[in-house]
C-alpha cells in the first residue's frame, strides 16, 4: 500500500508513475487527497471536543470537592451535548478513515524510474542473455513425451486423482524433483539465507500483507470453512513472519529462503502453452525473501538477480534476463526482473523466476519497521525472488539435456540425485 504522505506531497507525480503501469483510475488519487483533508479536519474537531470535555470534567471534580453542587450540575449539562457531538464526530472519522483505506488499497505500487514503458510482454527489455542453446539429436522430444518414456511424470494419473494441472512425479522424476529442491536450498543457504519451512495455508491478514488480497483473490484456492488460503508462493507466509514487528537495524538485512508447494487456480489458462509442466495448479518452488534498509534495497535487488543468475548458470541452461515493462508488472512491484530459460525441444522461452523490489508497498501493509540510529522507526523495504520454480526448470532440463542414450543430469545436482543420467 502506498504511503499516504507520498500521495499527499506530490499527487501529480503519483498519477504520472501510475500511468507507466497503465492504471486508468487515477481519479482515485484526487479522492484520497480530498478524504485525507476531511480526515484531518475531523481529527482536529474530535481532539477539540475531547479537550473541552476533559476541561469541564476537571471543573466538575473541583466544584464537587468544594461542595458546589449547583454549579457542578450546571457544568454537567454542558458536557452532555459535547459527548453527543464527540460520538458523531468519531463515527464520521471512522467512516472517512475506512473510505480512505478502501481507496488506498486500490492503488498499485509506483514503478521505479528504471521500469521501461510498455503494455505487453513484447515490450519487456532484454538486459542480458547467457548460455548456449544445445543442438539436439534427430527425434528429440518435448518434456511431456520424455516424462512418459522414462516414467518420470504421470499427468493422466494426476488428472484422475485431482484434475488437470496436478501431476504425479514418479520414480526418477520424483527423485530429480527432490534433488533440485535440495540443491536450490543449499545454494541459497551458502549465500547467507536462513531456511524456513512455513505453513502452506495463510489467513486473510497475511494474504493482504503481501498484496494477494484483494488484487489476486480469484487466483487463490480458498478454504471457505476456515477462511484460509492455500499459498501461491512462499513469499506470503515468509514475509509475514515480521508483520507488526520492529527489527533492529543491526539485524538488517533479513535474508530468508523456503521451499513450498504453490497453489494457483490460473483461471482461464488453456491451449498448447499450458501443456505438460508449462503451467500447473500445484507446483514446487524455492523462494528468496529479503527485508532491507530502504537506502540499500536496489543494491539488494542487484545482488538477488546476480544470485539467481549464478544458480541458472550452474544448471547449464541457456537463459535471458528481462526487465519488465510497466504494463507487465505485478500490482505490488516497483521493479521486476524475469528469468527465462530456453526450451530447445519446444523452441520457446519459459519463465522460471521473477525477482522484485516492492520497496515499502508490502511493509506498509504489514507495518514492518526498523529503528534507525536516531531512534526513529521507519518502514523497511521487501524483496523476493524465485530460486527457482521447479516445473519449467525441470521441463528445460529434460528437453535440453536429452541424448539418444538418456537424459544427462547437471553436474551440481548429481550428488543429490545419485546418478549422472536418467536411462
Amino acid at each position: 500500500m502506498l504511503q499516504l504522505s507520498v500521495i499527499r506531497q506530490n499527487p501529480a507525480l503519483v498519477k504520472e508513475r501510475l500511468a507507466v503501469k497503465h492504471f486508468a483510475e487515477t481519479s482515485i488519487v484526487d479522492e484520497i487527497v480530498s478524504l485525507d483533508d476531511e480526515l484531518r479536519k475531523l481529527k482536529q474537531e474530535t481532539e477539540d471536543t475531547q479537550s473541552k470535555i476533559k476541561k469541564l470534567s476537571e471543573q466538575i471534580g473541583a466544584l464537587l470537592k468544594n461542595k458546589q453542587a449547583e454549579e457542578a450540575n450546571a457544568a454537567k449539562k454542558e458536557v452532555e451535548p459535547l459527548k453527543n457531538q464527540l460520538a458523531s464526530s468519531q463515527e464520521k472519522l471512522n467512516n472517512t478513515e475506512k473510505k480512505l483505506n478502501d481507496l488506498l488499497i486500490k492503488l498499485p505500487n509506483l514503478p521505479s524510474e528504471k521500469v521501461p514503458r510498455g503494455k505487453t510482454p513484447e515490450d519487456n527489455e532484454v538486459v542480458k542473455e547467457g548460455g548456449e542453446k544445445p543442438k539436439l539429436h534427430a527425434g528429440a522430444a518435448p518434456h511431456w513425451e520424455l516424462a512418459k518414456k522414462y516414467k518420470l511424470i504421470d499427468f493422466e494419473l494426476g488428472n484422475k486423482v485431482t484434475g488437470s494441472g496436478f501431476p504425479f512425479y514418479t520414480g526418477q522424476g520424483a527423485k530429480l524433483q527432490r534433488a533440485l529442491i535440495q540443491y536450490f536450498l543449499d545454494f541459497n543457504i551458502a549465500a547467507g539465507y536462513a531456511e524456513y519451512v512455513p505453513p502452506f495455508v495463510v489467513n486473510q491478514d497475511s494474504a493482504f500483507g503481501t498484496g494477494q488480497l484483494p488484487d489476486k483473490e480469484g487466483q487463490m484456492y480458498h478454504v471457505t470453512e476456515d477462511d484460509l488460503y492455500l499459498i501461491p508462493t512462499a513469499e506470503v507466509p515468509v514475509t509475514n513472519i515480521y508483520r507488526n514487528e520492529i527489527i533492529k537495524e543491526t539485524d538488517l538485512p533479513v535474508k530468508m529462503t523456503a521451499y513450498t508447494p504453490c497453489f494457483r487456480r490460473e483461471a482461464g489458462s488453456y491451449g498448447k502453452d499450458v501443456r505438460g509442466l508449462n503451467r500447473l495448479h500445484q507446483f514446487d518452488k524455492v523462494e528468496l525473501v529479503q527485508l532491507v534498509d530502504p537506502a540499500k534495497s536496489y543494491d539488494a535487488l542487484d545482488e538477488m538477480v546476480s544470485h539467481v543468475e549464478k544458480l541458472v548458470q550452474s544448471l547449464g541452461l541457456p537463459y535471458r534476463i528481462l526487465r519488465l515493462c510497466g504494463g507487465d508488472m505485478s500490482f505490488a512491484s516497483a521493479l521486476t526482473y524475469d528469468f527465462e530459460v530456453f526450451s530447445t525441444a519446444q523452441e520457446k522461452w519459459l519463465e522460471v523466476s521473477s525477482v522484485s523490489n516492492f520497496e515499502s508497498y508490502q511493509t506498509n501493509r504489514m507495518k514492518i519497521r526498523f529503528r534507525n540510529a536516531s531512534g526513529k522507526s521507519q518502514l523497511v523495504h521487501s524483496l523476493n525472488g524465485s530460486s527457482l520454480a521447479l516445473p519449467r526448470i525441470l521441463a528445460s532440463l529434460l528437453e535440453n539435456n536429452q541424448t539418444e542414450q538418456g537424459i544427462d543430469i547437471p553436474g551440481p545436482v548429481r550428488k543429490y540425485f545419485g546418478s549422472d543420467v536418467i536411462r
